[in-house]
Formats: C-alpha cells, sequence, structure tokens
C-alpha cells in the first residue's frame, strides 16, 4: 500500500462537550503555557528563586501577554476588522486565531517587570530563567496553527509538505494541494534554540539577561526565514512583509543589546530574589575577589550546575 508523502491536515479543529466547543487553538496555548511554566519554574529554583515568587509574575505576564498578543495582530491586520463589511467585534474571538508574538513578550515583559519590581525579583535573572520555557511554549502553541489550517507557506512537493483543504486555500493558490508546513518549521527551530539556549547557560553561566538576548536573536533570525515562506495575506511595506521587518529590527536590537551585556555585564547574579544580604554589593558580579558569600537559602536551593565562579567575564563550563 503507498503512503501519502505529506502530513495531512486535522479534520477538526472544535470538538464540543455538550454545547461547549473544545477549540484546539486555544487548548494549544494552554498546553503550551502549562508546559512553560513547568521549565521556567525548575530553572528559577535552581537560580535560587521561589516558586511563590514565579507564579506571582506568571499569573500577570500570561494575560498581558495574551492581550498584547491580540493587540499587535488587530493593529498589524487592522483590515481584517474594521472597514467595510467587517465586524470590528471579531477582534475580541481570539479563538479564532490572531496572535502576534512581538506583542505578547512586549506587554507580558511589563507586566511582569512591575509584579518582579514589587516583589523585589532580579527581572534580568527571571528572563534568562523563563528564556527556553518561552520558545518551548511558542512551539507548543503553533500546533494549533496546523489545526486552523493556516499560516503555511508556499505550494511545494516536498514529503513532509502540508496538505489543504480547498476551503482553506488563498485565492490564486486553488489548484495546489500541498504546501511547506511553516507551523513545523517554526515548531522545530524553536525546539532547537530553546535546546541551544540551556547548553549555553549550563556551559557558560550566563546571566544580566544574556540567555533571553539570545532568545531573541535566535528566534527572531528563524521567524525571519520562515516569515518568507508565508503565502498568507498580510500588510507589506516595499513587497516586504511587515513581520519580516520587524524580525529583522528585532534581531540586530537584540543583537546589539547582547554584545553590550557582555562587555558591561560580566558573570552572573548571586542573588536573584528578596532583600539583598547587607554583605553582598549591588552589583552582584559572580567571579573571583568579589568577597561575596552566597545567600544560604538560595546556595541550598540552587543547581550544582549553577554553582561556582566566572573568571572568564562572561560564564564558565560547569564542572559537573
Amino acid at each position: 500500500m503507498d503512503l501519502p508523502l505529506f502530513i495531512p491536515s486535522p479534520s477538526t479543529g472544535v470538538w464540543y462537550v455538550g454545547a461547549f466547543p473544545l477549540r484546539a487553538y486555544a487548548l494549544c496555548i494552554i498546553a503550551g503555557i502549562i508546559v512553560a511554566m513547568v521549565i521556567a519554574n525548575r530553572r528559577w529554583r535552581a537560580r535560587g528563586g521561589t516558586a511563590d515568587g514565579l507564579e506571582m509574575v506568571i499569573v500577570v505576564a500570561v494575560p498581558c501577554g495574551i492581550i498584547g498578543a491580540r493587540i499587535y495582530h488587530v493593529i498589524t491586520d487592522y483590515e481584517l476588522y474594521f472597514g467595510p463589511g467587517r465586524n470590528p467585534v471579531n477582534a475580541l474571538k481570539i479563538w479564532e486565531g490572531g496572535l502576534g508574538i512581538w506583542g505578547a513578550v512586549a506587554l507580558g515583559a511589563l507586566g511582569g517587570y512591575l509584579v518582579a519590581r514589587r516583589r523585589k525579583i532580579c527581572f534580568p535573572a527571571f528572563l534568562d530563567s523563563v528564556a527556553p520555557a518561552l520558545l518551548v511554549a511558542q512551539a507548543i502553541g503553533r500546533l494549533g496553527n496546523w489545526f486552523n489550517s493556516e499560516l503555511f507557506g508556499r505550494p511545494t512537493t516536498l514529503p513532509w509538505a502540508l496538505e489543504i483543504a480547498p476551503a482553506f486555500r488563498p485565492a490564486g493558490y486553488q489548484q495546489f494541494s500541498t504546501f511547506h508546513p511553516t507551523f513545523l518549521y517554526e515548531l522545530l527551530w524553536n525546539l532547537a534554540a530553546a535546546a541551544v539556549l540551556i547548553w549555553l547557560d549550563r556551559k557558560y553561566r550566563l546571566g544580566h539577561g544574556k540567555v533571553f538576548a539570545l532568545y531573541v536573536v535566535l528566534y527572531t533570525a528563524g521567524r525571519f526565514w520562515i516569515e518568507a515562506l508565508r503565502i498568507d495575506t498580510v500588510n507589506e511595506i516595499a513587497g516586504f512583509r511587515l513581520n519580516n521587518y520587524t524580525s529583522l529590527i528585532v534581531f540586530v536590537a537584540g543583537l546589539a543589546w547582547l554584545a553590550w551585556l557582555i562587555k558591561h555585564r560580566p558573570g552572573r547574579e548571586t542573588h536573584v530574589e528578596g532583600d539583598r544580604p547587607a554583605s553582598e554589593p549591588e552589583s552582584e558580579v559572580e567571579g573571583p575577589g568579589a568577597g561575596v558569600e552566597p545567600d544560604p537559602e538560595v546556595a541550598s536551593n540552587a543547581d550544582p550546575e549553577t554553582v561556582g565562579t566566572d573568571p572568564s567575564g562572561v560564564g564558565q563550563k560547569s564542572t559537573g
């Protein structure tokens, strides 16, 4: 029997429990958030933070991120919701798809920062802890696009091409049945980037926001080429997709930020939550000659791979 050389699209993205609809898109986002919280909690506690502190930040950052993601989508694709023949109320129907990661990170980070400041949480260290978790959440969330048969790429006959039903094919592409599965490309890219972040963090003991800066650089690099494959209708400037401009600008900004951190913020924070011990200097730089004794409670909760000094100025290899 011949096996089809393509990825089939799900036959439905909604299931009903009585009259209540269970939408695959929403379930994928929820699953991504849950998995991300587990990863972030483990990494944050290894840095010496508390689960309570993490949860306080996330309980605000997550809804802020979802709102920000929707706002970005509506602003950049306003013609889908406003104008002749459009219903502005549809802008509120988040379950139908349409979230922009740029808005999610921006507003989510703002909400998280306000809570972190009140809770006396070192926000750069917090960002470093959650960065790989964000990538995993984004990867799982992309499965929602698969269930919705949306955001696929140009036509292709590759063995891993995605089959799209005629009802979901954009104008001008009705004669094609299989397309680049850009949801899968981004899913795999994000998982690989998360693994790279964790490996680099363990190897060089990065701090002061360097892991998050790397997250920005790696994600935007992947998003740039994946975005170029997509054929969904979006706003363009000079024939260039808006999200490509965004990816390029954020990539350059992230790279510059990372370079600045490496030069001006060497080492890693030794205290990440609560009042800093009186004997600890405000610079929070680990390294020889710092004369800083780690907080006993932090040290007792820390992962062995995250305890040590950093003579290189950027980070040091773990001994474990």
